[in-house]
């Protein structure tokens, strides 16, 4: 009996030693996981909060031949207050990235909370009469195209 119990302790005390090693690393891995999960999910939240839309008429005056500018309204339509800068918006005009953005809120208040309105003035252009023209604004990920004819 002795002999069968020697090596049979053996390889409990073996088995036991691999599982704490192997419990180890899955504690470890998931941990981890979870950690990735709850930093996107964060991301994700944000970008679901942040929804802007383009509300200028493309049929009416938006670009200025005079002074180069060209006039866009823009609505706060997600459930969080964005900063009503120039450095809020990436800005790009027929594939180029503009970076002289005036951003004003149309109802005077120093916040772009949800449901207001911004100004947004992209001056500095020179756009060809008769033809179409495309902007591309992105604030915090979410991105929205307008298309208009000078």
């Amino acid at each position: 009996m002795a002999d069968v119990s020697a090596p049979t302790l053996i390889l409990f005390i073996a088995s036991l030693v691999i599982a704490a090693g192997v419990s180890g690393v899955l504690i470890n891995t998931v941990t981890d996981i979870s950690s990735a999960l709850d930093d996107r999910g964060a991301d994700v939240s944000k970008n679901i909060r942040t929804d802007v839309e383009i509300i200028s008429d493309s049929e009416s005056s938006v670009y200025d031949s005079g002074s180069g500018n060209l006039t866009l309204y823009v609505k706060n339509t997600g459930t969080r207050t964005l900063p009503a800068t120039g450095q809020t918006f990436d800005v790009i005009v027929n594939a180029q990235y503009r970076t002289n953005v005036t951003v004003t809120v149309a109802d005077g208040d120093s916040h772009w909370g949800p449901h207001g309105v911004v100004k947004v003035v992209i001056g500095d252009l020179s756009l060809a009469d008769n033809e179409d023209h495309r902007v591309k604004l992105v604030v915090d990920g979410d991105e929205e195209t307008f298309r208009f004819r000078t």
